[in-house]
């Protein structure tokens, strides 16, 4: 059977029953559980150091009141970071090249910040829909453009989570093929291939744990701007 180039981002399905539940449950079990222990081991220590310093970076510039989403944030950044690395293994499906699923994670918590905004500050979260001196013949359009611009933001953050592994993938799987196909015409091409194969796979797992980072990132902005 021979397989087209997008049926790597397809759900699998194994006795009618859709994989994606399992790939979705595996990063939590990966992890290591906190003990009672006066000292941890190197790994828990590392992922401690990790967690202080990714919530130190991202929730220093915001208001004490967002310091409650810290513990969400966090646990999203290692879940997107786990699933997108994951994803990089053979034979593997990286369930966050789906815009279904990105769109679950950004829409409810962007839609979270925005509720956050017009319960505490009303009139600073419609403030942004017309900006200051703003000409009177022009305040109509703007706050439709300010409107559409507002609601793009989910859209925006799925899309984008969406469009960077997806590229990225499909280049890997084109350059793999490549090299298996100069593999017995062409070995010396074939080589610096795989060599090229090898770097894009590096620069693939730098896009995933960036793509993590960008996407918390964005959130924890949004959350700034409406607290």
């Amino acid at each position: 059977m021979t397989l087209g180039l997008f049926d790597q981002f397809s759900s699998p399905v194994f006795l009618g029953i859709p994989l994606i539940v399992l790939a979705l449950t595996l990063p939590w079990i990966l992890y290591p559980q906190p003990t009672s222990r006066w000292l941890n081991n190197r790994l828990l220590a590392l992922q401690g150091c990790f967690i202080s310093r990714f919530t130190q970076q991202i929730f220093q510039p915001i208001n004490p009141k967002g310091h409650k989403w810290a513990a969400l944030f966090t646990a999203l950044m290692l879940f997107l970071v786990t699933l997108n690395t994951l994803g990089l293994l053979p034979y593997t499906f990286t369930p966050t090249t789906q815009l279904s699923l990105n769109m679950a994670f950004a829409a409810p918590l962007w839609l979270a910040t925005v509720l956050i905004g017009t319960r505490y500050q009303p009139t600073h979260a419609l403030g942004h829909l017309l900006p200051e001196g703003t000409p009177a013949p022009l305040i109509p359009l703007l706050i439709i453009i300010e409107t559409a611009s507002l609601f793009i933001r989910p859209l925006a953050l799925g899309v984008r989570l969406t469009a960077n592994l997806t590229a990225g993938h499909l280049l890997i799987q084109l350059t793999s093929t490549a090299v298996f196909t100069l593999m017995f015409l062409m070995p010396t091409l074939a080589f610096l291939t795989s060599i090229l194969l090898l770097l894009l796979t590096l620069l693939e797992v730098a896009v995933a744990l960036i793509r993590a980072y960008v996407f918390v990132l964005l959130l924890s902005l949004y959350l700034q701007d409406n607290l």
